[in-house]
């Protein structure tokens, strides 16, 4: 079993990834650090850059200005040149590697990026108060600061015991933007894994509290529809435009009035809208940016082909075009039981641990999803671990924060697991 974990350790890592958050596709500097960790903890193989991804597969990567920009900030932050160099195009993320003679593969996946929102500044939010809140335009919103934390703190527990076989600890990128995932999954380096560990600290469930195998994942697919009418002078002439306005407002309407359906869960959002120039002037252009999700693959379909046909129908029904592009997907997936048991078990071992759920629903959704299937579909198992985490505001909040004292019980739990599995001497 794991030795005497290094609290302090862990609590100075985690402050340092959340004072500098970077967005899906620039975690930069956040990459760096995990790579200089990797290098103390004296991994035996190390996949950085374009070897790490299925670049063709990645979604949601920015522009070469705006990733420009955050090289800069690394670059600002002392980040090695030559790392960089490999980062370039947005190629983020890692996979350390531990190799030690025959056994099974094990792969713990874990996520870097943060959310592209600005922190709280106020007296009572520990990170302000304390020196660590964000240093960039950008706010670890959702705990992937402590994920990459105890991704660390796992890696060095394993690596620090003596055990036969193979583990994979995989740094994913570009999780908040549903793009990481399936590029992660389809380079080829799942592929022999026989075991496959995912986590998320949070989710309602209080410091103390672990949940063996998150479920009921919501897949997901974010999608962009582009309406064109015909501008025309809002005064002297109305009935020369097509109001593209008129048409995504009624498509707005509309999609919240897809029926539910009787084999699940499913939900549809318009979350950004927008469209027109001037209050005198006949809007030609206007956007939806939204989502469809589905308890299962089939329902997200269902929800994808309804929301496509309300968008086509309310250009249509205003004389105007529509291009709808899909911007990111992700599928559902289930944990598997014989995982699942084997995490409870090692969860019923750790004194740290104060409550155990062998189940409980995500509620959302994720891209661990894609790492889950690929494993899956080679014959192996997964499994998606809740950590729970005392946490003052909720996931996604300007006040979101984590009990530091959760990161222990995340590196204690799973090198457990994961030392249950991997053959110890």
């Amino acid at each position: 079993m794991p030795e005497t974990i290094d609290q302090d350790r862990l609590v100075s890592l985690r402050r340092d990834f959340h004072r500098h958050p970077e967005p899906a596709w620039r975690e930069f500097y956040t990459t760096a650090r995990i790579v200089e960790e990797c290098r103390r903890i004296g991994v035996d193989r190390l996949v950085v850059g374009p070897d790490l991804l299925a670049s063709e597969s990645r979604t949601g990567v920015p522009g070469d200005a705006d990733m420009e920009t955050w090289l800069d900030r690394a670059r600002e932050r002392g980040v090695d040149p030559e790392l960089l160099d490999q980062f370039r195009g947005g190629h983020t993320g890692a996979m350390a590697i531990l190799e030690r003679g025959a056994g099974p593969t094990v792969a713990l996946r874990v996520d870097i990026d943060a959310l592209p929102r600005e922190e709280s500044t106020a007296d009572e939010h520990l990170p302000a108060a304390e020196g660590f809140r964000a240093e960039t335009p950008a706010m670890h919103a959702c705990g992937h600061d402590a994920h990459a934390t105890i991704g660390v703190g796992v890696l060095e527990a394993v690596a620090n015991s003596d055990f036969r076989g193979t583990l994979k600890v995989v740094f994913q990128p570009a999780e908040e933007v549903v793009g990481g995932g399936r590029a992660v999954a389809e380079s080829g380096h799942l592929d022999d894994v026989d075991y496959l560990f995912a986590l998320h600290v949070g989710l309602d469930h209080p410091t103390g509290e672990v949940v063996a195998g998150i479920g009921d994942f919501l897949a997901v697919r974010h999608f962009r529809a582009d309406f064109t009418g015909e501008s025309a002078h809002a005064g002297a002439n109305p009935q020369a435009g097509r109001n593209a306005i008129q048409a995504m407002a009624t498509a707005v309407q509309n999609l919240y009035a897809i029926p539910r359906h009787e084999d699940g869960a499913t939900r549809v959002n318009a979350g950004d809208v927008g469209g027109g120039s001037a209050t005198n002037i006949i809007p030609e252009d206007a956007y939806i940016e939204g989502e469809v999700r589905g308890e299962t693959d089939a329902l997200l379909e269902y929800m994808s082909e309804k929301a496509d046909h309300v968008l086509e129908h309310a250009a249509t029904m205003h004389d105007c075009g529509v291009s709808i592009a899909t911007h990111a997907e992700a599928p559902s997936a289930d944990s598997d039981d014989e995982l699942v048991e084997l995490v409870a078990e090692a969860a019923g071992e750790a004194e740290s641990v104060t409550s155990l759920l062998e189940r409980a629903p995500l509620g959302g959704s994720e891209d661990a999803t894609f790492l889950m299937q690929q494993v899956q579909e080679h014959g192996g198992l997964a499994t998606y671990v809740g950590i729970g985490t005392d946490h003052p505001g909720g996931h996604h909040t300007a006040t979101f924060d984590i009990d530091e004292a959760s990161l222990s019980i995340g590196v204690d739990v799973l090198s457990r697991a994961i030392l249950r599995l991997l053959t110890v001497e």
